[in-house]
């Protein structure tokens, strides 16, 4: 069988967070009533002309900037002709061969090395309205019993970044997309959240004989609603079309939803062209010329970027230690505590595990007093640890109470605990004696329900071990 090689490019759709829609005045939200934030312009009705949101163009050129696109002098809007329930003018405003931001790149950190994605175009457009699916099995399109439309996400300005065919794993996309989501939300200029769709990714799948430079028949996969899916569904088309090719089929270019809950993918239609939406440029709109003082100003407002960071701090950590705080916002956090005398690793584990599990808002995290319990961690009761980080963004937290807990660590004192432990349980101390090992974890919990959460379960481990195997 041929060795085939995943080429895995992506269309990502972004909804910007402006305070009104792309083209009117109408606002922009998420979770008002349906059909309530709309206006003439927005539902197309005849002789309403659209006004260009200010905002939403310097945002674009922003993205543009930190995905190391050129910014065109000159950007032009046009129609994209198609008829849908979600598009009430039967056209979408969309800029087409002339976008604002080309030939870009993103550079992806790896464990050794770096990864590098072209970044095609990212270009600015309106979006459509909301179809909702009542009825079936998961509110999909197939199934479904009925469709409403509700046009309040109609117009809402959209930036779309299409990537070059430039990734070939699923998990390579994975990464990629968690950087560039990370990146969106550090600028300002949207949430980037795909559970309300103001995040969205497409996903352009196709194979080739590893070592060849084809570029294949290509399928698109939609409808994907988080990033785990999205490495799932990539998984699911790369392992369908291999087995097409090699039973000597052809790929046939079509449109694929992937549904997460049984791994299957549904064709829903042939993939259209750029023919297919007879494009033209929109009469009603001038083109978009920025300035070049405009365009330094917004380059000079851009932070250090994720990828930049997680570089820096895999030097003092590890590459999946610095992603996984990047990509989870919570290296601002981090820096500081281990300012403040964390060592750095456990400092790490902690906030990526304890905090992020207690749901603790990392901006609201007193620095230092996360230091001081990180340096205690082993010599507090977890009971206690646990609650004091789940308490650290109260108002006036302090570490002191906590800190003044300390664990019996204390084999004197607790042998007796774990002899009686031991002898109350003989069936269960026969049981690990014949091979059960996995009943040492019950004979712990038995120890420190009895301590109350005070010993140290390390020191309770080894000698409930010790005291067994004897």
């Amino acid at each position: 069988m041929t060795d085939w090689q995943p080429v895995i490019g992506l269309e990502i759709h972004v909804q910007l967070k402006t305070r009104t829609k792309m083209f009117c005045r109408c606002p922009v939200g998420f979770g008002a009533a349906e059909n309530t934030q709309t206006c003439p312009v927005c539902l197309g009705f005849p002789g309403a002309l659209p006004v260009p949101n200010r905002a939403a163009i310097e945002w674009t050129i922003k993205l543009g900037l930190a995905l190391g696109c050129e910014i065109a002098p000159r950007a032009v809007f046009a129609r994209k002709n198609y008829f849908y329930p979600d598009l009430p003018k039967g056209y979408q405003i969309s800029q087409y061969d002339l976008p604002s931001c080309i030939n870009g790149r993103m550079i992806v950190p790896l464990p050794d090395g770096q990864h590098e994605v072209g970044i095609v175009r990212a270009h600015l457009e309106e979006d459509a309205a909301k179809n909702v699916h009542v009825g079936g099995r998961t509110g999909r399109i197939g199934g479904a019993d009925y469709t409403l439309v509700d046009y309040n996400r109609g117009g809402t300005p959209l930036v779309e970044i299409v990537t070059a065919p430039d990734i070939h794993s699923a998990e390579e996309a994975k990464r990629f997309l968690q950087l560039l989501r990370q990146t969106i939300v550090e600028l300002g200029i949207s949430d980037a959240e795909m559970e309300k769709g103001t995040l969205r990714v497409d996903a352009n799948v196709s194979v080739r004989p590893a070592g060849s430079d084809e570029l294949r028949t290509r399928t698109e996969i939609k409808n994907m609603n988080s990033f785990t899916f999205i490495a799932r569904g990539i998984e699911a088309e790369v392992a369908r079309q291999s087995a097409v090719w090699d039973a000597g089929g052809e790929v046939v270019q079509e449109t694929y939803d992937f549904d997460a809950a049984s791994g299957t993918l549904t064709a829903r239609r042939a993939k259209e062209e750029a023919d297919d939406y007879r494009y033209f440029p929109e009469p009603d709109l001038v083109p978009v010329e920025p300035p070049a003082e405009l365009v330094e100003r917004l380059r000079a407002e851009l932070p250090e970027l994720p990828a930049a960071r997680i570089r820096r701090l895999a030097g003092r950590l590890d590459h999946e230690r610095a992603l996984v705080l990047v990509t989870g916002g919570l290296d601002a956090l981090w820096e500081a505590t281990t300012t403040a005398g964390a060592d750095p690793v456990a400092a790490a584990n902690v906030i990526a595990n304890n905090v992020v599990a207690a749901g603790v808002p990392p901006a609201a995290v007193p620095a230092a007093e996360l230091a001081r319990l990180v340096d205690a961690r082993d010599r507090v009761p977890r009971g206690a640890f646990d609650e004091a980080i789940a308490k650290l963004a109260e108002p006036g937290f302090t570490a002191d109470p906590y800190l003044e807990q300390e664990v019996v660590s204390d084999t004197a004192a607790l042998g007796p605990l774990v002899d009686s432990v031991i002898a109350a349980h003989p069936d269960q101390a026969a049981a690990y004696r014949g091979g059960k090992e996995g009943l040492l974890g019950f004979f712990v919990g038995q120890v420190m329900k009895e301590t109350k959460g005070q010993a140290d379960p390390r020191v309770v481990n080894d000698l409930v071990r010790e005291k067994l195997s004897s």
